[in-house]
């Protein structure tokens, strides 16, 4: 079992469109409506490959009854905690050759007895789960160091954590001791403090996680591919070039695989890589199932984690 927890989830609206016009009216190819946020995505993903996934979330408002319907009807095992103000809704705008407009609202406040209902409801779902991922921006109120005292208790427990989140709140993670943390360049940039340009950068910032008490790295690199990264060793997955259709829940799918394969090396390398370029594929935030996913077309290298300079190769 694998949970997840979306402490800023949402209720998704993806439009295709033929081309965003700023200042004129678009008229969208087609519409849909998914339950969101990066928890609910890896629940999402990992329920369609037949992994057992539950997912903890707040839930309020209007638009907390239509994400819970949504989740319903997909059959997903659901704990979620009442808040008073009404969860997020998103929109999502998606053009012919890939490029992706996200317009993501800020979310509800959590009280602070809110937000210690969400960490104690997590607490609970996680025993007996063999991973449990802290997923996503934290809602405005919600402590910074909301994921950093879950990684500690969680772990105390003996059940592994993976953090994917950014900015204040990865930061605090980090020196929790998290087992896997998740971020993408953009996201290591801010932590480490420094331009992420090269894979050598991506070497160095994955290394100083690991200094800092993270068990394993995981960057995901768009069209790069994935970088993971422990005490052992030092890997690059990637897969021939694709053409996206969207790439809204790619990272979250990336994470999924990564988890479902659990977490063993190279296998869960090849995986990561396999479901996030699957993702990238589909339309909205459509998540892949078995029929998408072709884990023989991912490609696999070992770096030199101890000779990072030399790694020049450009990312992005």
């Amino acid at each position: 079992m694998i949970v997840t927890l979306t402490a800023n989830p949402s209720v998704d609206r993806t439009l295709e469109i033929p081309t965003l016009a700023r200042g004129e009216v678009v008229r969208a190819n087609a519409a849909r409506v998914h339950p969101g946020g990066k928890g609910v995505n890896v629940a999402r993903a990992l329920m369609a490959n037949g992994v057992a996934a539950r997912a903890v979330l707040p839930s309020g408002g209007r638009e907390g009854d239509q994400l819970m319907d949504l989740l319903a009807a997909l059959g997903m095992d659901v704990v979620a905690v009442p808040i008073a103000e009404p969860i997020r809704e998103n929109v999502t705008a998606v053009e012919p050759d890939g490029t992706v407009t996200k317009l993501n609202a800020p979310g509800p406040r959590l009280s602070l007895a809110e937000a210690e209902a969400l960490v104690e409801a997590t607490l609970e779902a996680a025993r007996g789960a063999d991973w449990v991922a802290l997923c996503g921006a934290l809602p405005p109120g919600a402590p910074q160091d909301l994921y950093a005292r879950l990684v500690s208790r969680l772990r105390s427990t003996g059940v592994r954590v993976a953090v994917d989140t950014s900015g204040a709140a990865l930061e605090v993670s980090v020196d929790a001791g998290p087992d896997l943390v998740k971020p993408n360049a953009q996201e290591l940039e801010e932590v480490v403090g420094y331009p992420i340009r090269t894979l050598g950068d991506v070497l160095d910032g994955a290394r100083g996680l690991l200094d800092r008490g993270v068990g394993h790295v995981l960057v995901s690199l768009g069209r790069d591919g994935a970088l993971s990264m422990s005490d052992a060793v030092a890997l690059r997955a990637w897969t021939p070039p694709l053409v996206p259709r969207s790439s809204v829940g790619a990272g979250d799918a990336t994470l999924a695989g990564f988890l479902a394969a659990d977490g063993v090396i190279p296998e869960a390398l090849r995986a990561a890589v396999a479901w996030g370029a699957a993702a990238v594929q589909l339309p909205g935030t459509g998540l892949p199932g078995p029929s998408d996913i072709a884990i023989d077309q991912v490609e696999v290298e070992e770096l030199d984690a101890g000779r990072p300079r030399e790694q020049t190769r450009r990312i992005g």
